[in-house]
C-alpha cells in the first residue's frame, strides 16, 4: 500500500513538471515571437528616426520613441492574430508582468528625462545645461537588458539570458563612456563640422537599432525556432 502511494505521488510530480516543460516550451515561443516582433519594431522606429534627423537636422523627432509601445503592441497582436492564445500559467504570468514593469519604467523615466532636460535648457545656460542633462538611453537599455535576462531565466533559455547581458550591459557601458560622442569627435576630422550635430543626432539611432538586434531581435528568433 505505502509502495503504490509512493508511486502515485511520484506519478503526480512528474505530471507536474510536465506540465510545466510543456507551459515553459508554449511560452517561451510566444516570447520569442514578441521579441521578434518588438525588435523589428524598434530596429525601424530608430532607423527612421535617424533619417528624419539627417534630412531635418531636428532633434524633436526622439519623442518618437514616446509612441513605440503602441506600435509594438499593435504590431504583436497582428503577428499574433491567427494563432492560438496562449493558455494561463505561472510562467507566463510571470515573464508578463516583467515586461509590464519594463515598459512602467522605461517609459516612465523617458518622459520625466524629456521634462527634466527641457525645463534645464529653459532656465540654465547651455553651460551648466550640457553638463547636468540626463542621457536616458544608458539606463533603458539597461533596463531591457535586465526584463530580457530575467525572462531568459525564468523560460531557461540561455540564448536570452546571454543576449539581455550583452545588450543591456553592452549599451549602458557604451553609453556611460560616451563612446558615441568619442566617434562623433573623430569623425569631425574628416567631415565638414556644420553637420557634426546631425551625425550625433543619428549615431544613437544606429546604436538603438544594434542593441535591439543583439537584445530582442537576436534571442526572438532563437526561442521561435526552438522546438
Amino acid at each position: 500500500m505505502e509502495e503504490n502511494i509512493n508511486m502515485t505521488a511520484e506519478r503526480s510530480l512528474e505530471i507536474i513538471t510536465e506540465q510545466i516543460t510543456r507551459s515553459r516550451q508554449v511560452v517561451a515561443k510566444d516570447t520569442g515571437e514578441s521579441l521578434y516582433v518588438s525588435g523589428i519594431c524598434t530596429m525601424g522606429m530608430a532607423l527612421l528616426i535617424g533619417l528624419c534627423i539627417f534630412l531635418t537636422g531636428r532633434m524633436d523627432f526622439y519623442l518618437l520613441y514616446m509612441v513605440l509601445p503602441v506600435v509594438i503592441y499593435f504590431a504583436d497582436r497582428y503577428a499574433k492574430r491567427n494563432k492560438p492564445k496562449v493558455p494561463a500559467s505561472f510562467v507566463g504570468y510571470m515573464v508578463d508582468k516583467t515586461w509590464q514593469t519594463f515598459g512602467i519604467f522605461a517609459l516612465s523615466f523617458f518622459v520625466f528625462v524629456i521634462l527634466y532636460n527641457y525645463l534645464m535648457r529653459q532656465t540654465e545656460t547651455t553651460e551648466v545645461y550640457l553638463r547636468l542633462m540626463v542621457h536616458p538611453f544608458r539606463i533603458i537599455l539597461l533596463l531591457m537588458g535586465m526584463a530580457i535576462t530575467i525572462n531568459g531565466y525564468i523560460l531557461k533559455s540561455r540564448w536570452m539570458v546571454v543576449c539581455g547581458v550583452i545588450g543591456g550591459i553592452g549599451g549602458f557601458v557604451w553609453e556611460s563612456f560616451y563612446v558615441t560622442q568619442t566617434l562623433v569627435g573623430w569623425l569631425g576630422n574628416f567631415a565638414d563640422g556644420n553637420y557634426m550635430g546631425i551625425v550625433a543626432g543619428m549615431i544613437p539611432g544606429f546604436i538603438i537599432a544594434l542593441f535591439a538586434f543583439i537584445g530582442l531581435l537576436l534571442p526572438g528568433m532563437m526561442l521561435k525556432r526552438q522546438k
